[in-house]
Formats: structure tokens, sequence, C-alpha cells
């Protein structure tokens, strides 16, 4: 099973290295290209974007030819509609996201691609029909409550690295931890699902081929349709894992959060309307402000996403409730000491 879940990602791991190349290329060619012409933007030179259609390309090929020749992709309970539904709906991440690097869609129009993407993922049979109790036994859900509840979840990982998408490489190597998790989880005694372990396999092969070129100093960005693509691929594993949610949350957790308190801060002060505005008060560009530099901040998130993934491999339901809980008090408490340290040196500054 090693054997295979190496060489199937490394192939995967190959086409994105030099697929990043190419595409790299067709950026510059039709002008995607990200500028830094806006005060929250880290980079100083233009960079081309497009990096997104490089991981699709090598995890469509990979999988269509897996699916095509061997029966190990279909081997569990994954079955060729949830295929057809996660790489159509990565299809229509990339061409959404196209559209808003090269005319910056506002943000009414830009959620339309993650929506449909989401929406044709529940369409294709991804649900989750239960859920673990933490304190016991099972939740059993109706069909509309699965529905809701995926059509939520995959909203809200594809936006979390879409704004986690603010330095060189931390989108990409925060949902490459969270893959490399689920394919461990998958390879375990007590799950094991090697379809599950293959098809993570690809997607981190993929990942990681990419982020050869986007780790500090990038040379091309993931773009629109790639920051949304990194979490549907990794959302759209976690439910048909088996409902793994928990452990996704876990790995996401402080980007996730992240999220949660910009959205209430930016409710707080301007309202709806301010929810979508962009800003430099993301944690990365907090630590970044601070005198840390990209690099250091993206092993920082690297290493917190794989402290608490290891956690979710060896934590058991209820245990991975309390860890949640642990872990949303001490974001709260470093946010709120960040914010603290900003407004001191703002004052001082100001004097």
């Amino acid at each position: 099973m090693i054997t295979l879940l190496f060489g199937w990602g490394i192939l995967a791991f190959v086409l994105a290295f030099f697929g990043t190349v190419a595409v790299t290329r067709v950026a510059l060619r039709f002008g995607l290209i990200d500028r830094p012409d806006e005060s929250r933007k880290v980079h100083h030179h233009p960079i081309p974007q497009l990096g997104g259609l490089a991981i699709y390309v090598a995890v469509g090929t990979v999988t269509f030819v897996v699916l095509l020749f061997t029966p190990f992709l279909t081997s569990g309970e994954i079955t060729y509609h949830h295929y057809v539904g996660i790489l159509l709906g990565g299809l229509l991440l990339m061409i959404g996201g196209i559209v808003d690097d090269r005319y910056r869609l506002p943000p009414s129009l830009s959620i339309v691609a993650p929506a449909c993407a989401a929406l044709l993922a529940i369409v294709c049979g991804v649900e989750v029909e239960k859920l673990t109790n933490p304190f016991g036994g099972v939740f059993t859900l109706a069909a509309w409550q699965s529905d809701l509840l995926v059509f939520a979840w995959l909203m809200g990982v594809m936006y979390t690295t879409k704004f986690l998408d603010g330095l060189d490489g931390l989108a990409t190597s925060v949902s490459s931890i969270g893959i490399l998790m689920m394919m461990l989880l998958a390879l375990t005694i007590t799950y094991y699902q090697p379809d599950v372990a293959l098809f993570a396999a690809i997607i981190l092969g993929a990942l990681l081929g990419f982020l050869f070129w986007n780790y500090h100093p990038a040379s091309i960005f993931l773009g629109e349709g790639g920051s949304t693509l990194v979490g549907f691929l990794l959302g759209v594993l976690a439910v048909i894992s088996g409902g793994k949610l928990a452990t996704a949350l876990l790995v996401l957790g402080i980007p996730i959060m992240d999220v949660l308190w910009v959205i209430l801060r930016r409710g707080k002060q301007g309202g709806l309307r301010a929810l979508f505005r962009g800003d430099r008060k993301h944690l990365h560009h907090r630590l970044l402000d601070l005198g840390w530099g990209q690099r250091r901040v993206v092993l920082f998130y690297v290493f917190v996403s794989t402290s608490c993934g290891i956690l979710a491999l060896l934590l058991q339901s209820d245990e991975k409730l309390v860890a949640l809980i642990i872990l949303a008090v001490l974001m709260i408490l470093g946010a709120s000491y960040l914010v603290h340290k900003e407004r001191v040196v703002f004052c001082v500054c100001k004097k």
C-alpha cells in the first residue's frame, strides 16, 4: 500500500511541479498577475497567479488515470459520482478564479463559483450521514441536515484557505498538513480506508509539487481559484473519509478562529458591507507587522497545524472537543495580546 501511495503521489508531484512552470508562462502571457497595488499586499513586485490550475490538472489527471486503469480509488465508500463532483467542482473554482483574477470581481460575484462547487459536490453524493457525539453515541442526520452541514462546511473551509492565502506558501502548507493527517488517519487500523489514503496522497503530491514554487520567495501564487481549491479538496476529503470534520477542524483551528475573529471585528466596526473588505488584521499580518519574516510566520502555522493534527490522530472524539476548546481559549488570549500590543505601539508612535 505504501508503494502505491508513493508511486501515484510522486506522479502528481511531478505533474504539479512542471505544470506550475507552464501555467506561470500562461499567466504572464494573459496578464494574470497580482500587482502590489493595495496596502494589504506583502509582496513588492508583480507575481503571476493561476498556480491553482497546476494543482487541479495534476490531481485531475492522476485521479482519472487511476480510475481508468485500477480499482484502487473505488475500493471503499468513495464512488465515481463523488469524483465527478470533486473534479467538476474544482473546474468551476478554476474558471471562477481566473475570471476573478482577471477582472477583480466584487465579493457578491466571487462567491458564486465556491457556492456552485459546494452545491455540485452535494448533488454528486458528498454527504455526512452521521456525526460522532463527543459525549457518547452518534447523531444521525437527515438528508436536508447533511446538505446544509456540508454546504456550510465546504464554504467555511474554502474561505478559510482563501483568507489564509496572504503570505507565500501559507495556505498551501497548512492545507498540505491537513491532507497528510487525513491520509495517516485513513491508514490506521481503526479506520483503514485505502481509497481515501490514495486520493489524499495524490492531492498531497500535487500540493507539494506546487509548494516548491510557492514557498517564500514565491515565483507564483495560487490565485483566487487555487486558494479556494485547496480548501475545497481538504473539506471534501474530510467528508468522504467518513465525516472526519473534527480532525480538519483541529488542523485548521487557528486559521478558522482567525477568520471568525476578523469577521466579528469587521461586522462590529463597519456592518455587513465591511465583512468582505480586505485588510491587514489577520493573524499572519499581525505577526508580520511585529517583525516576523514570512518564512517564520509560515513555519509557526505549520508547527501549530502539525501539532494539532498529531493530537487529532491520538485523541478520541470527546478529547478532540476539549482540544478545540483549549485551542479557542489560547487563540482568544493570543489575539487579545496582539491587539493590545498593537495599540500600545500605535500610541507610542502617535506621541
